[in-house]
């Protein structure tokens, strides 16, 4: 078992590396890299959100947010406007690019659970969802702890 606790590390890196590359091939003919996906997916569901929320949202930086927002608008995928209730923060719409783009966006998605999955049952499906989600949860909370101690 203590093989398993010293590969979380390396095994969850390659995962999500073999993820992004998959995202990256994908996305090559609309100009778009791995990077701007999550961003294109969490605003094809919420289209308008703050900037500040998409940030807490992907647990995110602020300047990885706003990287992927200048190169997703750049390339004609969202716009920002001014937040009418804080003149200091701004609201991130997607474009009709996006719009035509989002099943596109929605395929890869599809294809990438597809492909990681494949040869799961329904209830390993489930309890890896599970596990990754609570294992995420679990970094989180001791970063976010750590956060608070400086």
């Amino acid at each position: 078992m203590e093989k398993a606790h010293e590969s979380i590390g390396r095994e969850s890196f390659l995962l999500a590396r073999q993820v992004q590359m998959f995202i990256a091939r994908e996305l090559e003919p609309y100009g778009i890299g791995s990077g701007q996906f999550p961003f294109l997916m969490r605003l094809l569901h919420h289209d308008g959100i703050s900037q500040e929320s998409l940030t807490r949202a992907l647990s995110c930086d602020r300047a990885t947010v706003t990287r992927a927002l200048n190169k997703l608008e750049e390339c004609g995928y969202v716009r920002r406007e001014t937040d009418p209730q804080d003149k200091r923060a701004y609201c991130v719409f997607i474009t009709d690019r996006a719009r035509e783009l989002g099943p596109v966006i929605k395929e890869i998605s599809s294809r990438i659970n597809e492909t990681v999955l494949k040869g799961f049952t329904r209830e390993e499906r489930e309890n890896f969802i599970f596990m990754m989600n609570r294992a995420i949860n679990n970094i989180s909370a001791e970063n976010e702890a750590r956060k608070a101690l400086k």
